[in-house]
């Protein structure tokens, strides 16, 4: 498979180039980012998604759209207040993911003490850093989560954490991928991930393309095949994980989490550092977004699927408790539980 570039700098670095994930696997269409709503819609829209890849492009998002308001500002002040308005904007855009939020800090604490001049040329190097850095995390996880596999396991998967969702190999996906480069015969289970199907669009066709070998179910056959006797371990990304290991990932997570629990089945998370968030305490304190009933009765149907005027309860995540989890993989171990003592150990 060809390597995608899902997130670049346009000519002249006046805009953002993202692959539209809404039109994989059909389509291979990318768009090109030149403003703060274009940006936001982007986010928002799910043309980019996946935790990593939202802050790399959120990170770029910020060094592009700087350019003009350092130019027409009058003085440090009023550009620094407007980059602390467009980090709050994009911010809100998609409130669970916190690699949206920490990249936006991270670009803001930077300039915090650099001269009007010095602006644009900072957030263009910390904006850099955020992608080579993620290069090298999704690298490190990749190497760690290979370490669970021997050859001819089966793996299920829920969602997207491939390349696509981060910078180069992926988290929960890195491993998968990496296993067909080492000469280990995967067999993976990509669960379709309703409402939106990112298993179904991007990660069978990432893992299609890379060459490994990867079987579409519906999500709701999950249970069947962990009872068939045909997974040995569960591998699936995060979106934010709590102090407690608590952790939130595209809905439906916790649901594998628990028959895996009921199976016997290994149950592994994979997020960069990033991700964590040890100013959260438990899951209940994270934020879940909710979104448009219409994906559920009318997104991917050639017609209406549901009554109209039929009330819709569609949370884009949920919480998968902690003590279903084996391990949270990350770019600098496994951790094991108990996850509050190990977390804070390795990243307090």
């Amino acid at each position: 498979m060809e390597k995608l570039v899902n997130i670049k700098l346009g000519s002249n670095e006046n805009s953002i180039i993202i692959v539209d994930q809404r039109a994989l696997p059909l389509d291979l269409k990318y768009m090109e980012i030149t403003n703060k709503e274009e940006a936001f819609f982007a986010i928002e829209s799910l043309a980019v998604r996946g935790a990593p890849a939202i802050g790399i492009f959120a990170g770029y998002a910020m060094y592009v759209l700087s350019k003009d308001i350092v130019k027409n500002a009058k003085d440090e002040k009023s550009a620094k207040d407007a980059l602390r308005e467009l980090a709050d904007y994009l911010n809100s855009s998609r409130p669970t993911a916190v690699n949206l939020h920490y990249v936006l800090e991270r670009v803001m604490a930077r300039i915090k003490d650099v001269s009007k001049d010095e602006i644009v040329a900072t957030l263009k190097d910390e904006a850099v850093k955020v992608h080579n850095e993620d290069k090298a995390m999704c690298k490190a996880i990749s190497e760690y989560g290979l370490t669970l596999l021997k050859d001819g396991m089966g793996v299920i998967t829920h969602c997207n954490a491939g390349p696509l969702a981060t910078s180069e190999y992926g988290t929960a996906q890195g491993p998968l991928i990496m296993s067909k480069e080492r000469g280990l015969n995967i067999r993976v289970y990509a669960d379709e991930t309703r409402p939106l199907l990112q298993g179904a669009r991007l990660t069978s066709f990432e893992l299609h393309n890379a060459g490994v070998d990867v079987t579409l179910i519906c999500d709701n056959m999950a249970s069947l095949v962990m009872k068939k006797g045909l997974i040995d371990i569960a591998f699936v990304g995060a979106d934010r994980i709590a102090a407690n290991g608590d952790f939130a990932n595209k809905i439906g997570t916790s649901g594998v989490a628990i028959l895996a629990k009921h199976y016997n089945i290994p149950f592994y998370t994979f997020a960069p550092s990033s991700t964590i968030d040890l100013s959260c305490a438990t899951g209940e304190d994270i934020v879940i977004e909710e979104r448009s009933g219409d994906e559920i009765a009318e997104k991917f149907y050639a017609h209406r699927m549901a009554p109209k005027g039929i009330k819709t309860f569609n949370p884009a995540f949920d919480v998968t408790d902690h003590s279903l989890l084996a391990g949270i993989v990350t770019e600098k171990g496994i951790i094991r539980p108990p996850f509050d003592v190990n977390l804070k150990k390795l990243f307090g």
